[in-house]
């Protein structure tokens, strides 16, 4: 009676490791199925991709699109002009977001909890409903089409983020280090320089991978406050592979797919790191 028991236990459990692992597999297959479509969007000639049925699976692979793309001197400087937004805007959020949340996480005031609340509050705020002011305003300084104004809205947005993960992260580290660092001699900004930040170096790179893919993957403001390729980020100038009345799907998707593998690439290689930074604070050991 024990043995049947035993082996109807075994049963369950192996029936729900094969579920598991469907479900796990299923989810992969529909996530990563848009970025295949896409990939052989980009790869496969005007012909077969308007072709009924859809002959993109079985279409023998041309370079086409990637040419299209790469030829464009638009394209190529809208590249730089998102990596420097993208890049200037981790910098900043992760400088003043470290700060706060040190500030945050050592400091003993009235309110923290709400204060915290209204920090996080203010990512999930809609950016379209302050566009229309925005736009007035940087107009008045005289920002629009400048970098300035699409680094100031990420910023905006990003920062309470970053803000909310290094408090957690910050919380887990021992206030001891800090204080043997003072009697050593160092003054409180230097023990943060070069004690907190070295030994919360997975939740600062969380941060800066998250901020970055943000400020990367943003439309809204760039639409909006930038007008000339000069200023324009890629995901502003993916659209632009098109006229009046026809458009190069083609090449938007080889543009979507090099503006997407980077990112995907450097989650992969640095999947533990982000991992290990946003389960900081999760367990208290």
């Amino acid at each position: 009676m024990a043995g049947a028991t035993a082996r109807g236990g075994e049963g369950s459990r192996s029936f729900n490791m094969i579920l598991f692992y469907v479900f796990l597999i299923g989810f992969v297959l529909v996530s990563i199925a848009p970025l295949i479509w896409i990939f052989k969007m980009s790869i496969v000639t005007r012909a077969d991709l308007f072709a009924s049925p859809a002959a993109t699976l079985t279409a023998a692979p041309i370079a086409g699109s990637y040419e299209t793309i790469f030829g464009d001197a638009s394209f190529r400087r809208a590249l730089l002009n998102s990596t420097i937004i993208a890049g200037v805007t981790t910098v900043i959020c992760l400088f003043f977001g470290s700060l706060a949340a040190y500030s945050i996480a050592r400091l003993r005031f009235s309110f923290k909890s709400s204060v915290m609340t209204l920090i996080l509050a203010i990512s999930f705020f809609p950016g379209v409903a302050i566009i229309a002011p925005l736009f007035l305003q940087f107009s008045a300084f005289g920002i629009i089409d400048t970098y300035v104004s699409v680094i100031i809205a990420n910023t905006v947005f990003a920062l309470p983020l970053t803000v909310w993960l290094l408090v957690a992260f910050f919380k887990e580290l021992p206030k001891d280090l800090e204080e043997a660092a003072k009697i050593d001699g160092a003054t409180t900004i230097q023990a943060f320089q070069k004690v907190i930040v070295p030994l919360a170096a997975p939740g600062v790179f969380t941060c800066a991978i998250l901020t970055f893919i943000h400020a990367w993957n943003e439309f809204l403001f760039a639409n909006t406050f930038l007008f000339t390729p000069a200023t324009q980020p890629v995901t502003v100038v993916i659209p632009n592979f098109a006229t009046t009345y026809t458009t190069d799907y083609g090449a938007q998707a080889a543009a979507a797919v090099v503006v997407t593998v980077p990112l995907v690439i450097l989650v992969l290689i640095f999947q533990r790191r982000i991992v290990s930074g946003l389960t900081a604070g999760a367990v208290k050991g």
